[in-house]
């Protein structure tokens, strides 16, 4: 008779004469390198290649996995295995993400019945700026496209969701007027669920606060265009050209923010002035003030390294949640695409087709820095990377449908394109995606 069939593993320990032993600890050096090998990857993987827009993305695609990994893969695996019996899981996270699912990776789909997801008219704390149907425009499909992911699906919008996960607790916007109408965005998605009654916005210098009472919750905004300390600090009169930073000033803002539960973070647009920045090593205060001028790139992840240690040092990964929203695309040279060498956003109503495009004002190595202080850092931060897919959409724009900051010249009047804002964005619109963006990362991490 034929001798009984033996299992693979034990005839290996016989053939190759490994002990159990030997062969129980290959088989734990295996797990734990399938546990964490995403982190070694990150440690002694390469550097970014900016060479190309379209591997730049892909990049940044695997960044944010890089950055979610250690409070969403590494963690949700080492709670299953090792802290499930402590109920410990990341803070807000009702489910996850499918499986190889890259949310910011996908396309454009029109859809003229779930969008827009609120009425222009009905939010009334969008601020002037943006209100381009009140201003004249004259199309409304910018307000009909829907993002949706390669090979998986954005959950839906959840106001519900969002006002009882926001019961007695504070959630902040920092940053810029890009993070500000990002901020009102999700005030508009949100308010409506709440009688007028029961609502409030209030603006203190820097910081505007939106009150749902019955919730006990504030959804906020703090204007700080570096989050450093600056000479641009001023929430109305912020318009300077000769711009300064205050190095490790961090704090000055920061100790606004401490107490917050869901934090949300920009910074970028203000950073371009030039290859070079003004960086004060002293005090505003000094008579004799001590600058220097580093490369913009370096003066970036001055303020971005800033961040990450305060995060740390006053963010309970345990009981809050951080993001950090990538650039924000402007469209002011059409040549960019292959327009009118003059032109820019500027009657532009459709958006771009090409899905390797990436354009002349979103520096590449500025998102290069933020791969790699995100990819050294530990810290739990969750990054929006927004700024491939906004890039298609230079008919989002506020364009000349706005309120303007001064009276316009007949010069100005004749050439609509030397005053249309091609940085902001009209609401409803795209910011409404990144809200959706960030609904999906904070309850489906």
């Amino acid at each position: 008779m034929k001798p009984p069939p033996s299992s693979s593993s034990s005839a290996i320990l016989r053939k190759g004469r490994l002990s159990p032993y030997l062969f129980t600890l290959l088989a734990f050096i295996l797990f734990v390198t399938i546990l964490y090998g995403e982190d070694f990857r990150c440690i002694f993987g390469s550097q970014f290649d900016s060479h190309h827009p379209s591997h730049l993305h892909q990049t940044l695609s695997s960044t944010t996995i890089n950055v979610i990994f250690n409070n969403k893969r590494v963690l949700f695996l080492v709670v299953s295995l090792v802290l499930e019996k402590k109920g410990e899981k990341l803070a807000f996270a009702i489910g996850e993400t499918e499986k190889d699912c890259d949310v910011f990776s996908g396309r454009w789909v029109w859809d003229d019945v779930g969008r827009p997801l609120y009425d222009e008219s009905e939010c009334p704390y969008i601020q002037p700026q943006l209100t381009c149907q009140e201003h004249g425009r004259p199309d409304k499909d910018y307000q009909h496209w829907r993002w949706q992911p390669h090979g998986c699906s954005l959950p839906s919008f959840n106001a519900t969701l969002m006002l009882e996960s926001l019961r007695g607790k504070r959630m902040m916007f920092v940053g810029d007027s890009l993070n500000r109408g990002q901020y009102v965005s999700m005030v508009c998605l949100l308010h409506g669920l709440i009688p007028d009654n029961a609502k409030s916005m209030e603006t203190f210098g820097s910081l505007t606060v939106f009150t749902a009472k019955d919730y006990n919750a504030t959804i906020e905004f703090y204007w700080a265009p570096f989050l450093l300390e600056s000479n641009s600090d001023d929430a109305i009169v912020h318009r300077i050209s000769d711009r300064i930073v205050r190095k490790g000033s961090i704090n000055k803002h920061g100790k606004h923010w401490k107490g917050v539960d869901i934090m949300v973070f920009n910074t970028y647009l203000w950073w371009m002035t030039g290859l070079e920045f003004k960086i004060l090593q002293g005090s505003f205060d000094d008579e004799e003030k001590d600058i220097v001028k580093l490369p913009t790139e370096e003066a970036y992840g001055m303020a971005m390294k800033s961040m990450v240690r305060w995060v740390k040092k006053n963010m309970d990964p345990k009981k809050t949640r951080v993001f950090f929203t990538s650039m924000s695309p402007s469209h002011g040279k059409s040549i960019d695409w292959g327009g009118d060498p003059e032109g820019n956003c500027y009657n532009e109503t459709t958006m771009i087709e090409d899905p390797n495009y990436w354009g002349s004002d979103s520096r590449k190595g500025i998102m290069r820095v933020i791969g790699e202080v995100f990819r050294k850092s530990k810290v739990p931060i969750t990054f929006l990377n927004i700024t491939q897919f906004s890039s298609y959409r230079r008919d989002a724009h506020t364009s000349i449908y706005k309120k303007q900051w001064s009276p316009l010249t007949p010069e100005q009047l004749a050439n609509p394109v030397s005053y249309a804002d091609c940085v902001h964005w009209c609401l409803p619109g795209l910011q409404d995606t990144w809200n959706e963006l960030l609904f999906s990362k904070l309850f489906y991490p």
